[in-house]
């Protein structure tokens, strides 16, 4: 959203019990009564009750509750996250379009947003169940000056940030599956796509795709996963606005981001393990044709599992098949 159209709702939240004049909005904002009326036609559009009267100016009387480019940046306390947003009704996926314009040269920070994905991705060629206004469809392009091996340590951050906010905005208690599923009573209810373009020594863009499920009964599920997964309403027993839920998930992902590339990954490896789901018990797990059970210790800087085998030996499982449930 344009700098203008912020200020522009920031002064009539400012004025919310009195009008603001169009030629005090002109001469604040540096630009034209038209252009005025032509953004207060914008905001209308988006679903902001704006009241405007002669002699007297405008008045904003109620806010929307629903995404759009201009609610999410309004109020929303970040330095360089979602300063650029892009927002859709219904789309295939909101990676396909990031990846389209990380290409096109959007910089860093740049956000995706749908209402609906129609062809949600998943980890490995999976598809993700993610229906109009049920829950966050999102995708974040980053251009970290990072070395291309350390790219997987910004999905396990992705999830603490996730973890985080569940945690202290929805007072739930989630847990991380590794690599990259957020759970609530051991049901999904969050899931975290990344995918990389890099050259041999530097990562040209990252992009953080993440599925929230929000405010999805059981019935909204489809028969096959129904049991498996769960929502925000259905752990807490409320219903949640996306907007605010969103800013929250922004300005935590800023801070925990910052706080990654200022002093590495050690805190996000704590915070991760916080919430690791069966973090010290055994696990079964199957790496090419051997089964073999391990002690689950957490997680390597490479994001790799770390197991201990009965003998002692500590092994480093990057993929292979585990019996979590």
């Amino acid at each position: 959203m344009s700098s203008t159209r912020n200020r522009l709702i920031q002064m009539l939240a400012e004025h919310e019990e009195t009008y603001i004049s169009g030629q005090l909005l002109s001469d604040e904002l540096h630009i034209s009564r038209s252009a005025i009326w032509k953004h207060m036609n914008e905001l209308k559009k988006d679903g902001y009750e704006i009241e405007g009267k002669a002699n007297k100016g405008y008045r904003i009387i109620s806010y929307p509750n629903k995404l759009s480019e201009n609610t999410v940046s309004w109020g929303l306390q970040t330095d360089w996250l979602g300063q650029k947003m892009i927002h859709k009704e219904s789309i295939p996926s909101t990676q396909r379009i990031a990846h389209e314009l990380a290409l096109d040269g959007a910089k860093h920070g740049t956000i995706v947003l749908a209402d609906e994905q129609t062809k949600g991705k998943g980890r490995v060629q999976k598809s993700f169940h993610s229906k109009k206004g049920q829950g966050i469809w999102m995708s974040i392009i980053l251009r970290p000056d990072i070395p291309p091996y350390l790219a997987p340590q910004l999905t396990l951050l992705t999830a603490t940030v996730l973890a985080n906010v569940m945690d202290r905005y929805a007072n739930v208690t989630p847990q991380i599956k590794w690599p990259n599923d957020v759970l609530i009573d051991g049901k999904k209810v969050s899931g975290i796509l990344t995918e990389m373009q890099a050259e041999q020594d530097q990562v040209l863009y990252v992009i953080i795709g993440v599925g929230i499920n929000i405010n999805q009964q059981k019935s909204d599920f489809p028969e096959e996963i129904k049991e498996r997964v769960t929502s925000l309403k259905m752990a807490s027993g409320q219903s949640w606005d996306l907007v605010p839920f969103i800013q929250e998930l922004l300005q935590t992902f800023e801070v925990k981001y910052n706080q990654f590339i200022d002093n590495g990954f050690d805190p996000v490896k704590n915070d991760w393990e916080n919430y690791g789901f069966r973090m010290n018990e055994r696990l079964e797990i199957k790496t090419g044709k051997e089964t073999w059970e391990g002690l689950f210790l957490g997680i390597a800087e490479d994001g790799a599992l770390l197991a201990e085998k009965d003998t002692g030996k500590i092994e480093k499982i990057y993929s292979g098949e585990i019996s979590w449930f």
